[in-house]
């Protein structure tokens, strides 16, 4: 691969921050999906993940669209998703990642993978990331030709409008917003960029937790929430702890422990195959290693924590413990309290 840019390159990064930030920026849509660099000589098409991965081999049907949408030798920055139902869809995206091949041809045709594209790195023999954001930013609008599985993101100078986008385009699927320096060059592996994600609350079951690495001190709290069927389903955990706090953790957690012989809503599930509501200990797709077991505790304790998301029946990403809520019973934390954005048509994003 004969480019000006050459894999692997590590994808700029962005900081986190509580609302939009003014100055010379130009905001975009915050999308969700896998951090992708395009690189392109001619027939050749490298997918290079964030990590380094090459991930061509899980979405065929991609390169091809990328084939007829870029120009015949350049770089490009961006973030492949997967869109069901005028949404953007995590779950099925993830799915991609299969290492059987005729698995993969049957999801390529069924749920075809989208790029979308937000910064140019290199086209043709030019090297493009000691330029200015908003010069590498036209050109890329430039060279991308219309295609219904490539975009170019939105972006505008306005940050008035980019936190309007924050607000409407959840209901899409989207995940914030990020701004970056409209005059900043092409920085791999640092942190110039600034992200705004969207922050909630909730009050959760505490209904086991996983043990640390490194020795007998708390890993993971282990989340829940009831559904309408008055099922405790495993929404995910919390795991933002200090080596003191964990340690502190084992002894406040002990009188909750699980007596031997008692029932508990994820053990009980596992034995009785009930395949119908989440609980933790199913296989890790992405480490098969991964020792997922969990010391199942009373569900009775009830803490609150901050999520960006909820992803179908589970948080996106790990709760960050906020506090004990002594005051509220376990029953009462059900998927009920949590703020659902209003559908937004995901189409209206790709179409500005």
């Amino acid at each position: 691969m004969n480019l000006p840019v050459t894999p692997p390159v590590e994808p700029m990064l962005a900081k986190s921050a509580a609302k939009v930030p003014s100055g010379d920026y130009l905001y975009e849509p915050k999308w969700d999906g896998f951090r992708c660099l395009v690189f392109r000589d001619d027939d050749q098409v490298v997918l290079g993940s964030r990590g380094g991965k090459e991930l061509s081999r899980y979405f065929p049907e991609l390169v091809e669209s990328l084939k007829a949408a870029l120009p015949q030798r350049c770089v490009v920055d961006g973030e492949i998703v997967v869109v069901v139902e005028s949404r953007l869809d995590f779950d099925r995206l993830s799915d991609r990642i299969h290492p059987a091949a005729s698995r993969v041809k049957l999801l390529a045709e069924q749920t075809p993978a989208s790029f979308v594209g937000f910064d140019l790195l290199a086209l043709g023999d030019r090297d493009l990331t000691a330029e200015p954001f908003t010069e590498r930013r036209a050109a890329l609008v430039e060279a991308v030709a219309e295609h219904p599985h490539v975009h170019v993101t939105r972006a505008t100078d306005d940050p008035k409008l980019a936190t309007t986008w924050f607000q409407r385009f959840e209901g899409a699927g989207l995940d914030g917003v990020v701004a970056k320096p409209s005059q900043g060059p092409y920085t791999p592996g640092e942190r110039s960029m600034v992200k705004v994600k969207h922050e909630r609350t909730a009050d959760v079951v505490v209904a086991g937790y996983r043990l640390h690495k490194s020795g007998p001190i708390v890993g993971s709290l282990m989340l829940g929430l009831y559904g309408q069927d008055g099922v405790l389903n495993y929404v995910g955990g919390s795991s933002a702890f200090t080596m003191a706090r964990r340690a502190e953790l084992i002894d406040e957690l002990a009188p909750y422990l699980l007596p031997e012989g008692e029932s508990h809503p994820w053990v009980d599930a596992a034995e009785e195959g009930d395949d119908e509501h989440r609980r933790p200990g199913t296989l890790n797709r992405w480490n098969a290693g991964k020792d997922v077991s969990f010391i199942a505790l009373r569900p009775e304790l009830v803490c609150e924590v901050r999520y960006d998301q909820l992803q179908g029946d589970r948080f996106r990403h790990n709760g960050r413990f906020v506090r004990w809520r002594p005051d509220r019973e376990a029953k009462s934390c059900s998927y009920e309290q949590l703020e659902v954005p209003a559908a937004y048509d995901l189409a209206d994003v790709f179409g500005g």
